[in-house]
């Protein structure tokens, strides 16, 4: 998947692509012609640089149910020919979900779109998933056919409907069609679900990996057959190293995390940095100025692990590094450090959005310490990762340190937090947004009704509504 494009973050559709509380506020006052095609350009064109984690689907919904926008667009989009050859659940993930959204505030047009696309459509188990919470009973069970018609009676289907019974996210449909009293379905369903139990049981009956009584050596040759054939088994060798290893072996590991094979030695700098081990440190430096990028990797990742007061002393150090272990230390003074290590967050902070951009991966510690201890002078440098962010994960957490740091936050940027796509950035408004404000208080009055919010942030709002603020 290409990364998407994001407008500029001045532009209605930049806001919207954002998921920013100003995107919906701006579409509200916009022509709604022209509010609808921004947002019928974000559904159909997901802007999320990681959908698996970053939240649009319930912020849309709601702008379509604030514009009383019509679902063509996205039939168009769902039914289209491209949906036969493409696909990928991030083409169609996030029309679906909105179309879910919908279905729950009652658009009918909006489950209809759904029932037809579980049936017809290349995403449909997708569908199912949102049908399967919003949908009633008898709307699932007229989709028992369609969707077992899928899986040919062969035992190449019978395989594969096994294994989708087995891995379905929600369960309902599946458990409503065992109950069918046809045999190609109810039948069917009930075998599926038999052969899944058993699959999963021969799973754990066959585990691979290290076994009881291994010994060092043995867990390094291991972690070094799985780099050779491209897995990281690092995390999982060092584990096991702590299971096997005795005092008596330190100096063997010690070794290995010196000079052995890349797979040993990097699992050797994992069980080390855990350990806490008084030569790691020394280690982890050699191996990331060394010539290997695997091992160099590893070794910053077992650094970023660490939490003692050794390993914070050495940031303070290293911190002006320009490579992957400066970037690091920073992040763990940001997380561990104290008050007297402010101006070096700082001056991180400040220099990451320089050199890389708002959109930065080491930014969203480095938000998170200016936050933390407190940073007020950076609070123009999170404005501007606030603004420009294209994450809306990244934009929540600036808005978190924003509040601890930003005096102006509560009037300002809280404000239009409140209409946020991120509900743990709406969760922060709903505790700091200035209620003096007309357009809080009616805010804060919705969120608190409408069901389809998260339970945290409506108690948030119920915290700050008060005698004069009432639902």
């Amino acid at each position: 998947m290409f990364d998407p494009v994001i407008a500029p973050s001045g532009t209605l559709l930049g806001l919207l692509q954002r998921g920013r509380g100003d995107g919906t506020l701006h579409a509200l006052a916009a022509p709604r012609a022209e509010a609808l095609a921004a947002l019928n350009h974000c559904v159909l064109h997901d802007p999320r640089h990681d959908w698996q984690v970053e939240n649009r689907s319930l912020y849309y919904a709601r702008l379509y149910l604030d514009l009383h926008g019509g679902l063509e667009e996205i039939e168009s989009h769902l039914f289209g020919a491209e949906d036969h050859f493409d696909t990928e659940e991030n083409r169609t993930g996030l029309a679906l979900a909105v179309l879910g959204h919908l279905a729950s505030y009652g658009r009918q047009d909006a489950l209809v779109l759904l029932r037809r696309y579980a049936a017809t459509g290349a995403n449909w188990a997708w569908a199912l998933d949102e049908l399967a919470l919003r949908d009633d009973d008898a709307g699932l069970r007229a989709l028992a056919v369609p969707v077992l018609a899928r899986f040919p009676a062969t035992p190449e289907g019978d395989a594969e409907l096994a294994s989708t019974v087995r891995d379905a996210f929600e369960p309902r449909p599946w458990r409503l069609w065992a109950e069918d009293p046809r045999d190609a379905v109810g039948s069917r369903i009930r075998a599926a679900r038999e052969q899944g139990s058993f699959d999963r049981w021969q799973r754990q009956m066959r585990p691979s990996g290290p076994r009881p009584g291994w010994s060092v050596q043995a867990v390094f040759d291991w972690a070094q057959e799985g780099l050779e054939r491209g897995a990281v088994l690092h995390g999982p060798a060092a584990r096991c190293l702590t299971a096997v290893a005795g005092p008596e072996d330190r100096p063997a590991i010690v070794e290995a995390a010196r000079s052995g094979p890349d797979g040993a030695r990097c699992a050797a700098l994992h069980y080390l940095a855990e350990a806490m081990d008084p030569a790691v440190l020394d280690l982890i430096e050699a191996a990331a100025g060394g010539g290997s990028r695997t091992v160099s990797e590893a070794a910053v990742t077992a650094f970023e692990r660490m939490c003692g007061p050794a390993a914070v002393d050495r940031a303070r150090g290293w911190v002006h590094r320009p490579d992957a272990l400066g970037a690091a230390a920073a992040g763990l003074l940001a997380c561990r450090g104290g008050a007297q290590d402010a101006p070096l967050v700082l001056g991180a902070l400040r220099e990451t959005v320089r050199a890389e951009g708002p959109d930065a991966t080491a930014l969203y510690t480095l938000v998170d310490g200016a936050g933390r201890l407190g940073i007020a002078c950076a609070a123009p440098v999170l404005r501007h990762v606030y603004r420009e962010t294209a994450s809306s994960q990244l934009r929540g957490r600036t808005a978190r340190a924003l509040a601890a740091t930003d005096p102006t936050y509560p009037t300002g940027f809280a404000v239009e937090c409140l209409w946020d796509c991120e509900e743990t950035t709406r969760e922060i408004a709903a505790l700091h947004a200035e209620t003096g404000d007309v357009r809080v208080a009616e805010r804060l009055r919705r969120l608190a009704a409408d069901p389809a919010e998260e339970a945290e942030v409506q108690t948030a709002v119920r915290n700050r509504i008060g005698p004069d603020l009432q639902v």
